[in-house]
């Protein structure tokens, strides 16, 4: 790997070969750490690595390209990234179907092979759920959603549930209850007085006589019973 210092890019590069530029004053070591670490180089390499059905690609060219993807990309365009998602559903959705093949292949006479691939395209399946989800959410980043649940009972009976109060609604109809409890104990409180009270137990004398209709009848039998 050479490097290219002080804006001097090295001779006799090749596709592997990565150029560096180093700021003034900065040593060897601190410019291979520093551009080894940029996500762009190290993309790069992996996707040299996993691209070599495309032949031989240019390690540095792989480096620019991305790098003005991520310069894209923090200035708000995501277009790139959306189509990305998109295709990468597509691809996963042929991974799913092709491990869905071959797992059907295998059943009856190879279980366990039945059952690997069938693990392996349910992965395919979940992440390519997983993509789709990520690509709505970035389609609409905040969205908004209104439920209203409904339980439909067996018959012609349906009940649906309504919002329960917030708490200061229930706190105002308690203070509401309240004021009318207090206005209605005014009330009775004019019409019921201690006066009134007291001529409601005077009523009750007039239990007395049924008193002396009991002793006249204890007096009867006391008089039939003597000689």
């Amino acid at each position: 790997m050479s490097k290219g210092l002080n804006g001097a890019t090295a001779k006799g590069s090749t596709s592997n070969t990565v150029n560096m530029e180093a700021r003034p004053g900065e040593d060897t070591k601190a410019v291979l750490a520093r551009n080894v670490l940029r996500p762009s180089v190290r993309a790069a390499v992996t996707a040299q690595s996993f691209s070599k059905t495309f032949g031989e690609l240019d390690l540095n060219s792989l480096i620019e390209e991305l790098a003005a993807q991520v310069a894209s990309t923090a200035n708000g365009d995501l277009r790139r990234e959306e189509a990305m998602l998109v295709a990468q559903a597509h691809s996963l959705e042929a991974i799913f179907h092709e491990l869905a093949r071959r797992a059907a292949l295998n059943m009856g006479d190879y279980i366990n092979a039945t059952e690997i691939y069938m693990r392996l395209a349910l992965k395919a399946q979940s992440q390519c759920r997983a993509t789709i989800e990520t690509l709505a959410l970035m389609k609409n980043p905040q969205p908004v959603t209104f439920v209203r649940q409904a339980n439909v009972a067996h018959g012609p009976q349906q009940v649906n549930n309504v919002p329960q109060p917030t708490v200061d609604a229930a706190s105002r109809a308690r203070e509401s209850e309240n004021s009318q409890n207090k206005l209605l104990e005014q009330q009775h409180g004019e019409r019921v007085g201690p006066r009134t009270t007291q001529a409601t137990v005077g009523a009750d004398s007039a239990l007395e006589p049924v008193g002396e209709v009991h002793r006249a009848s204890d007096s009867r039998r006391e008089g039939t019973s003597s000689p």
